[in-house]
């Protein structure tokens, strides 16, 4: 189970996407969700000051950053929309004199969290919070960036301890471990966090949808539900109890062990869904009449 490495294929222009990842203690709620811009230029700063010491060419680039907290799914969804909108707002923003600029953006004045930043409530209180910034410059030398980070980031990016402070104190958490990654790290990491929950098999089907939308991928396997990703959503066959247990249950006459077995068949279509849903995947339930090829109703 491993995530495509060329994330930036779908990409128009050379770009750096990554996060800013903040492990947060078990007990720990953070305060904000968005820092103000005073706070948010700080924050910005010392991410670009510790990724220059790590990687220096980034020094030649526009570094642009949301301080703005979200769950990782948040940010890895089909045509990485978080990103592509701090790159609007980046292309918006003026150029003060010559040379590579460090742009962040947070709170208004107000303290309201503009719209492209706010996070779902629903997926909020993980211990992982991730604050998404790109790198933009000449084409050569952003790629030639975007491979370096991509080879050493995963193991060196610890953030520095006055970094994790300065986020510590502005969002009001506390903060066990903060770090850098390319998207493509947290893609991976993702993968396998999935995998130890039980959702290696949902993987392939996620994977598709994120990194080659325009591709067919099925989730075939009995006991698990079916799936199929085509047209960029992702259909899964909703059985009747007689068709699920041709398909996942044939050798089984007890008729209490059946209809639990059909109870933990609906309940993980849900999960799968509400994964799915969770990364911006659209999910359509499709009902297969009795007797039907779930397969054939799917296509």
């Amino acid at each position: 189970m491993t995530a495509d490495p060329d994330i930036s294929r779908q990409i128009p222009v050379p770009q750096v996407l990554g996060v800013l990842a903040l492990e947060l203690s078990d007990d720990s709620t953070p305060a904000r969700g968005a820092l103000g811009q005073q706070a948010a230029g700080e924050l910005a700063k010392l991410l670009g000051r510790d990724l220059g010491a790590l990687v220096p060419g980034v020094r030649d680039l526009d570094l642009s950053f949301a301080a703005a907290h979200f769950d990782p799914a948040e940010l890895l969804r089909p045509g990485w929309p978080v990103h592509r909108r701090l790159d609007e707002l980046r292309v918006r923003a003026p150029q003060a004199g010559q040379g590579p600029r460090i742009i962040a953006f947070g709170a208004d004045a107000s303290g309201a969290v503009p719209l492209p930043f706010q996070s779902d409530p629903q997926l909020a209180g993980g211990r992982l919070r991730v604050l998404p910034y790109l790198f933009v410059g000449e084409p050569a030398a952003t790629e030639a960036v975007a491979a370096h980070m991509e080879s050493m980031l995963l193991d060196l990016g610890m953030a520095q301890a006055d970094t994790a402070l300065c986020a510590q104190e502005a969002f009001g958490a506390r903060i066990e471990h903060a770090r850098y990654l390319t998207l493509h790290d947290l893609l991976a990491m993702t993968a396998l966090q999935y995998r130890n929950q039980g959702l290696d098999p949902l993987w392939d089907v996620l994977e598709t949808a994120l990194l080659a939308p325009e591709s067919e991928a099925w989730l075939d396997a009995p006991p698990e539900p079916l799936l199929r990703h085509v047209d960029g959503e992702v259909r899964i066959a909703m059985l009747a109890p007689d068709d699920w247990r041709r398909r996942c249950a044939a050798g089984e006459s007890d008729d209490d062990r059946l209809a639990k077995g059909f109870a933990m068949y609906e309940a993980r279509q849900r999960q799968l869904s509400a994964v799915l849903q969770a990364h911006g995947v659209p999910v359509v339930f499709v009902h297969v009449a009795p007797g039907q090829d779930p397969a054939g109703a799917l296509r």
